[in-house]
């Protein structure tokens, strides 16, 4: 398939009927679409590249939601902005909190559907992993989101809204007069490795990462974004043009016969297509090493040779392997490989010369942890037998 082709999803998504409001909501609009907004709403267009500076600074910088609060712009402005606009954020509808302190909120967006985002804090440093998808496509068989049928894809303003309320809920917009270095953040990272798969929702992420990277907002660098793909091939390069984030890449096998079936993509784009792509991808954005995901199912595809096998695969790629033991949930068709073997293959990986990490299982205990996602009301409706028979693996 050439790079040019359509990526197109392999359901037709049909979502719920929305809001009908006459407000258009200005989070999730980039600077070039708000100041078109705002023309085509009155202000005039001398006065829109300042108008856009100054309400971008309110909703991303300051986290405000309400226009008349925002003291920069004349009271008659203000009032005008708020009929024809809103500041909409998606709805937290519950938290939970890990013992070992992950939170995990459970988010209700436009028409009722539900997402998951996780913020797992760590010294040093606080990683918010959120959902571009509601559900996902791809029925990769060892993730638990994989059992939930794609419903739609998220706005830019619905990705975006989940950055807006973490910080909300961690209580990190900066108090007036005061912006925080970087360093200072309880979110200093975001991963899009929620439900969903971003490259099937390229535009409204690739929009919503913009608003986090821009510089008089958010202003998280590229390079504390890492976008997870299964390997959706022709979206690869146009990441690295349009967004320049890291990129991780949910392996997870080393033959195209077992990755076929833990990554069903796979049989669209195999392993070796898969890392052609990945091979071009540091030079178009001069971003650091490309992540390799694998999880680590106990006699699935944690051999030795299956070690071996991953290196050779990755020649010439910068790369680092996050080894990630599989968190299991209720139905799960497979187990978590033994501890001495995942070490084994993390020392045959490192003594070939990349850094090979195995991931800290967080918040398993209130279902938070990689490969587990799934929204609660869809988890609900679900018996471990219709799991089983979903993921293929019904006896």
């Amino acid at each position: 398939m050439p790079a040019s082709a359509p990526i197109t999803q392999d359901v037709v998504t049909i979502a719920r009927n929305l809001p009908q409001t006459d407000r258009i909501n200005l989070v999730g609009l980039t600077r070039p679409q708000l100041r078109e907004v705002l023309i085509a709403n009155g202000t005039p267009e001398k006065k829109a590249k300042m108008r856009v500076d100054q309400i971008w600074q309110w909703i991303y910088q300051k986290g405000v939601r309400d226009f008349e609060a925002m003291t920069n712009l004349g009271k008659a402005y203000r009032a005008e902005l708020a009929e024809r606009f809103c500041i909409q954020m998606p709805e937290v509808v519950s938290q939970q909190v890990s013992a070992d302190g992950t939170r995990k909120f459970l988010v209700r967006i436009a028409g009722g559907h539900e997402v998951e985002t996780v913020y797992i804090p760590e010294e040093g440093r606080g990683t918010l992993c959120i959902s571009s998808q509601v559900g996902c496509t791809l029925t990769c068989s060892f993730c638990h989101t994989g059992t939930q049928r794609l419903v739609r894809n998220l706005t830019a303003g619905e990705i975006v809204g989940q950055v807006m309320l973490a910080r909300d809920d961690l209580g990190e917009w900066p108090e007036p007069g005061r912006h925080p270095k970087d360093e200072s953040r309880l979110i200093s990272n975001v991963v899009l490795m929620g439900m969903g798969e971003p490259l099937y929702n390229f535009e409204a992420v690739r929009d919503a990462m913009q608003i986090v990277m821009d510089g008089e907002g958010i202003s998280l660098s590229r390079r504390r974004i890492t976008l997870s793909t299964s390997g959706i091939v022709p979206e690869i390069a146009r990441t690295a043009e349009e967004i320049g984030c890291l990129l991780a890449v949910s392996f997870h096998a080393t033959t195209d016969e077992v990755r076929d079936k833990l990554v069903p993509i796979n049989r669209k784009w195999p392993i070796a297509e898969l890392l052609d792509a990945l091979r071009a991808y540091p030079k178009l954005s001069n971003s650091e090493r490309i992540t390799f995901e694998y999880v680590m199912l106990k006699g699935v595809n944690d051999s030795d040779e299956d070690a071996r096998r991953l290196v050779k695969l990755i020649a010439g790629i910068p790369a680092k392997i996050n080894l990630i033991p599989f968190n299991e949930w209720p139905g799960a068709p497979y187990e978590r490989s033994d501890w001495e073997r995942i070490e084994a293959f993390a020392d045959i990986i490192y003594k070939a010369g990349y850094a090979s990490p195995i991931r800290t299982p967080r918040g398993e205990d209130i279902m938070a942890a990689c490969g587990q996602l799934k929204s609660a009301t869809e988890r609900a409706r679900k018996s471990r037998a219709q799991i089983a028979a979903e993921t293929g693996l019904a006896g």
